[in-house]
């Protein structure tokens, strides 16, 4: 499956395939008379990918466990503990968040009071 053909059938940006070439991460990627051809595998470490971006991971952190994931299952430790860090940074945002809704809440009920005293 050429570049064009794997950004149209699996909706990747032609930029990500092409960042993900310039990795080297491409083992089983054949170049054929100037085009890629992705496999499965290819498709399967391009969907990785695009979970990582999805998740918030920079195109450095990606590189990273993209590169630690081709190294093998020897590594399994270190990607949990950048999935774990990423978790925890997403739980501390989103319980701020939840705060901010509280407070948010809190001067919603408060306006709502003061209408209620003054139909009273």
């Amino acid at each position: 499956m050429t570049i064009e053909e794997a950004s149209q059938k699996y909706n990747i940006p032609i930029k990500i395939l092409k960042e993900y070439e310039k990795w080297g991460l491409c083992d089983e990627v054949k170049k054929v008379m100037g085009t890629w051809n992705y496999d499965d595998s290819d498709i399967e470490r391009l969907s990785i990918i695009m979970t990582l971006h999805d998740i918030g991971f920079t195109n450095e952190d990606i590189e990273k466990y993209m590169r630690l994931l081709v190294d093998g299952s020897d590594t399994q430790k270190q990607r949990m503990d950048m999935l774990n860090k990423k978790r925890n940074g997403i739980l501390s945002e989103v319980h701020f968040k939840e705060k901010q809704i509280s407070r948010l809440d809190y001067l919603r009920y408060e306006i709502q009071k003061e209408n209620q005293k003054k139909g009273d």
